[in-house]
């Protein structure tokens, strides 16, 4: 027996599945919903939570066009019923109109905002749809008429001679209707520097909204609680505990699992309970620095506390079939940062020692936003992407001479030092990854293309 086969339709995301329907004298059998075998041919994996029947007992039975707040599956077991489909979504396919029969052997994957409808051709019918949220009296719909002229659905039993609700006779016309939005997007972290690029880069879009600490603070129980995320089809964290050295006290210790993970855990949470796609941030300390260079492949190996709850916050993430977790190194962004830092100390005569022993590439928090971005408009495979600057890799060291060097400044004037000899005699330090240098080729592939970090030096200096 042939599998299921998935095609598309003028509306975006509307997809007609037809069905093996294999049988005998005795009548026939088919595999209405398999999620393995209809993912595999193409259909997403909306996570069906409830089944329907709605039952026909006449030909001319007319009901819709209703556009739910979630994503259906409709089929029939009996009967025979003409579908069509109008898209209220905001955007360019607004009013685009679609229509077919639906017989035992077709199926229609039906997404979010678009409205569906259908008519009794032959009764009695059994129509059934899988939704992946449960039904409430509460659930906000979006409806257009059925007889509305720019859709122009051809009806093969006039609507003036078939049976239609009061409530349905009543919808509005299409250029009455408001199109339904997108799903919003949220970004937690929003003081952080990869939370400040991103508020910054999407500060015109109406549908993002980026939360601070104050509003959201993982570490608190009180706060996810109090968290509502159904309205959100993209979550994007870029929050964390990032102090790697007060992660090595008790204190720090239980703050870092706190954010990175128990935080983590519930957002995953949330993001399966409502589809959404999360965007994770990890970082290079999920390893040890012993290779040269990371790939995404390379099994995680943390040294220290920080890169450890980093390392569990991602295997939680990457358990949701929606996910980026994109791992970066060095960010350098608004606020307090070593590329500032170094050019200070340079303007005031200061002479420093610098580690020359750790080896990585700065990442400027502008183009991680914007790598993430396209992430979410390219939409690769799921899994984990290495972002960061392009280029040759260097050491702090090395990075603090360009600073002076880029400043008018000697160059010289940096000391390089061990990490061993710049530790000496501290309490409570990380142990750090000694090379953070990490691959780009599969962000490359998806055609983004990062920026050499000198370039994002110059530019920092120069601003």
């Amino acid at each position: 027996m042939s599998g299921p086969r998935v095609r598309p339709t003028p509306i975006p995301g509307l997809l007609v599945v037809e069905l093996p329907l294999p049988g005998d004298a005795r009548g026939w059998f088919k595999e209405n919903w398999q999620r393995e075998k209809l993912v595999e041919a193409g259909l997403p994996d909306f996570g069906p939570v409830q089944n329907n029947i709605s039952s026909n007992q006449a030909t001319g039975v007319t009901r819709g066009l209703h556009a739910e707040p979630w994503d259906k599956y409709v089929s029939v077991a009996s009967g025979r019923v003409f579908g069509a489909w109008v898209d209220l979504r905001e955007g360019p396919t607004f009013g685009t109109a679609h229509w077919l029969e639906i017989t035992p052997e077709v199926a229609v994957f039906v997404p979010r905002g678009v409205a569906n409808g259908f008519q009794t051709l032959e009764a009695p019918a059994a129509y059934t749809y899988l939704v992946n949220e449960h039904w409430s009296p509460e659930a906000e719909y979006t409806f257009v008429h059925l007889a509305d002229e720019t859709a122009a659905i051809p009806w093969p039993i006039p609507l003036a001679q078939a049976e239609l609700s009061a409530k349905d006779r009543a919808h509005p016309r299409l250029d009455e209707v408001t199109p339904v939005p997108p799903r919003r997007t949220l970004v937690l972290g929003g003081n952080g520097q990869l939370g400040r690029a991103l508020a910054a880069r999407w500060e015109d879009r109406a549908d993002v909204d980026v939360m601070s600490r104050d509003q959201v603070d993982l570490a608190d129980p009180a706060s996810l609680a109090a968290l509502d995320l159904s309205g959100y089809g993209t979550i994007v964290n870029a929050a964390a505990y990032t102090a790697v050295d007060a992660a090595e006290t008790p204190e720090g210790r239980r703050a870092a699992w706190a954010v990175n993970v128990t935080g983590v855990a519930h957002l995953v949470e949330q993001a399966r309970a409502h589809r959404a796609t999360l965007v994770q941030v990890s970082s290079d300390y999920v390893f040890d620095g012993l290779a040269a260079v990371h790939d995404e492949d390379e099994p995680v190996s943390p040294l220290g506390v920080y890169g450890q709850t980093k390392a569990a916050g991602d295997q939680l993430v990457a358990t949701l079939p929606d996910h980026y977790i994109v791992r970066t190194s060095w960010v350098l962004g608004a606020g307090s940062n070593f590329v500032d830092t170094m050019a200070g100390l340079a303007a005031r005569g200061v002479d420093p020692s610098v580690v020359a022993d750790q080896i990585g590439r700065l990442t400027a928090a502008d183009d991680l936003a914007a790598a993430i971005e396209h992430l979410l408009t390219a939409r690769p495979a799921a899994g984990i992407y290495n972002v960061t600057g392009d280029g040759e890799p260097l050491s702090w060291a090395q990075i603090a001479a360009e600073v002076f060097a880029l400043t008018g400044h000697d160059p010289a004037r940096v000391r390089p030092v061990s990490t061993a000899e710049y530790m000496a005699g501290r309490e409570h330090v990380a142990p750090r990854p000694r090379h953070s240098t990490l691959d780009l080729t599969r962000i490359r592939a998806t055609g983004f293309a990062p920026r050499d970090h000198r370039e994002t030096l110059r530019e920092r200096l120069e601003s």
